[in-house]
Parts: structure tokens; C-alpha cells; sequence
């Protein structure tokens, strides 16, 4: 079991399998995607030994993530060479929707079991503004082509923003009222190029909280391959809302997850370390005892905690990096 020093364990493995976006998010990427690292990006067999790894110290979820990892067109064979390792039950991704409509079979096919979505704004006009991309109908329609197709995990992320999207917070509410997702609200985070954008825009996740709790919602338990997010449930709504609030007390304290980036670099978290690299011992699967063993000695430097309430945001420039 991959265990770190303060005792957590380690089941869930973000995926990066592309740093490229085609989105220009306000938040994360306003100029665009800048071609400024090198874009050699982890092949397919490289992919099938780093997840076996894992898989061997007791990971049981992957959840691809980009950039966009839909612009990789080797996206399906990706999905069904994860979901074939053993001890891996659950491959999921998380997408910013753009190919969703067009794609959706091909993945499910492959074998996906999970869904998640950015939709930062549920009126066509905002969501231009924040994204960059004409595409909200599109996505919506690709959502409901999930659902019918079985997919059963589909999440919605936002995030809100005070000049933007705030205002929204009601609506999304009315909108998840008869639809069966998890509409995650994700805190906007300072990274390395936002801090201006991040004290204009910043909303408070505590705040939100305590918006539910007043209106009647509950806490879900938490299960232990789920991500960062505290879930709650309502009675008079079909889906739920999540908060990810990394600025809230105790937030890395039941941390299960680890990411890899595009290039193979471990990452113990999201605002730290430059990464270790992993890539030369994912060239023959003679190298998996060695891989399995340098990994669990890797886990002893993971830190108890980030230091974003201090303004601290390591290497991350900004959140398409390593997979958010």
C-alpha cells in the first residue's frame, strides 16, 4: 500500500496525459495554451507500466486529466489500457467538454466509468468570456449522451468567481434540482501568474458551505478512493453539490491522491516540489520492482500540508500544468 509518513493512504492517481488546452479559462489559461516545455508526452506503454505500478501498491481509481486529454486521439486506447490493469476499478476523466458531444461513445466503449466536466458558467454569454469557446450547448448535449450511454459518476465543476460567475450560485442550485450529477464548486486558487485575478475574483468555499448548511443540506460520508470534495445531499434534489475548498482548515488531511504529470514526473502535491522523475524506470517491464520501490521511498517526503494560506504556490504556474 503506498502510505506516506503521517499514515495516509494513497488510492487515487491523477493522470496527466497532456499539458496542451484549447481553452483560454480566464482563471487558468487567459493567453492560451504557450508552447514553452517539452511536449514528448507519455506514450501508451509507458502508461500501461506506470498504472501497473501503482495498481500494485494498492491504487484502485486513475482519473486522466490534461490540459485537455481529449486532444490526445489515442484518448480510447489510453481509457481500455488502464481499465484492463489488474486492481484498477474505476477510470475516470476529467474534460473541459469541447469534444464530449463527438466522443463520449468512443470513450464509454473504452471502458470509462466516470465523468467530470467544466462548466463555469450556465449562461452561453458568460461561459464565452470565461473559456474563450462557443461550446455550452454542445456540452450540454454531450452530458446527456453520458448519462444515456450509463455513465452513472458524471460531475460538473465550477468555478466561481466574483465579476463573473458568483451571482450563479442559485441557479446552478435550481438547475441540479432534477438532474442526477454532482456539481462540484472548485475555490479559485492563486497560482504562480494570478495573483491580481485571484484577489479580484476570489470566493470563499466556507462561505458557500455555510449557504447549504442553512438551506437544509447534509454532509455525505466520504468514501476512500473520493477526491478532495465535501459532498452533501438534499432531500427535494436529485444531484448533489461538492465544495473544494483548499483553503479551509484541515483540507490535506485526508489527501488520498497523487498526480503524474504529462512527462512522468511524480507530483506529491499540486503546490509544491518540482517533481520527481519517474520516466527512466518506465522503458521495460523489468523495471516495475524498482519503479514500485522508488515510488513507495518517494512517499516519504510528501509534506503534511500546501502552503496556499500563505501565498506559497510552488512550480505551479497555473493549474493546467499537472492536471489541476
Amino acid at each position: 500500500m503506498l502510505k506516506d509518513k503521517l499514515g495516509r493512504e494513497f488510492h487515487y492517481l491523477r493522470l496527466s496525459i497532456t499539458d496542451v488546452c484549447n481553452f483560454k479559462c480566464n482563471y487558468c489559461l487567459p493567453d492560451g495554451y504557450q508552447c514553452d516545455s517539452e511536449r514528448n508526452f507519455l506514450s501508451v506503454e509507458e502508461i500501461r507500466r506506470l498504472v501497473t505500478g501503482f495498481a500494485r501498491l494498492g491504487t484502485s481509481k486513475i482519473r486522466i486529466t490534461g490540459g485537455e486529454p481529449a486532444l490526445r486521439k489515442d484518448l480510447p486506447l489510453i481509457i481500455k489500457t488502464c481499465k484492463s490493469i489488474p486492481g484498477i476499478n474505476k477510470v475516470a476523466i476529467t474534460t473541459n467538454g469541447y469534444n464530449l458531444e463527438h466522443k463520449i461513445e468512443q470513450w464509454v466503449e473504452a471502458g470509462l466509468d466516470a465523468l467530470n466536466v467544466s462548466i463555469d458558467s450556465l449562461k452561453p454569454d458568460v461561459f464565452r468570456l470565461i473559456t474563450g469557446h462557443d461550446k455550452l450547448t454542445s456540452i450540454l448535449r454531450g452530458l446527456d449522451k453520458a448519462h444515456q450511454l450509463g455513465i452513472k459518476d458524471i460531475k460538473i465543476n465550477a468555478v466561481l468567481m466574483k465579476a463573473f460567475n458568483a451571482s450563479e450560485f442559485t441557479d446552478y442550485l435550481n438547475w441540479m434540482r432534477d438532474k442526477p450529477y454532482t456539481l462540484r464548486f472548485i475555490e479559485l486558487m492563486q497560482t504562480g501568474d494570478n495573483l491580481n485575478f485571484f484577489k479580484q475574483n476570489h470566493v470563499k468555499g466556507e462561505d458557500l458551505k455555510k449557504q447549504l448548511l442553512d438551506d437544509s443540506w447534509s454532509s455525505v460520508i466520504r468514501k476512500k478512493d473520493a477526491g478532495p470534495a465535501q459532498e452533501f445531499f438534499h432531500p427535494d434534489y436529485q444531484g448533489r453539490i461538492g465544495l473544494i475548498m483548499p483553503y479551509s482548515k484541515d483540507f490535506c488531511q485526508t489527501c488520498n491522491r497523487l498526480r503524474i504529470s504529462a512527462l512522468a514526473k511524480l507530483h506529491l502535491c499540486l503546490f509544491t516540489e518540482e517533481g520527481i522523475d519517474f520516466r527512466p524506470l518506465l522503458q521495460s517491464d523489468e523495471q516495475l520492482d524498482e519503479f514500485t520501490t522508488s515510488l513507495q521511498q518517494a512517499l516519504r517526503q510528501k509534506t503534511a500540508s500546501h502552503l496556499l494560506q500563505d501565498g506559497e504556490t510552488g512550480i505551479t504556474k497555473h493549474l493546467a500544468m499537472i492536471g489541476g
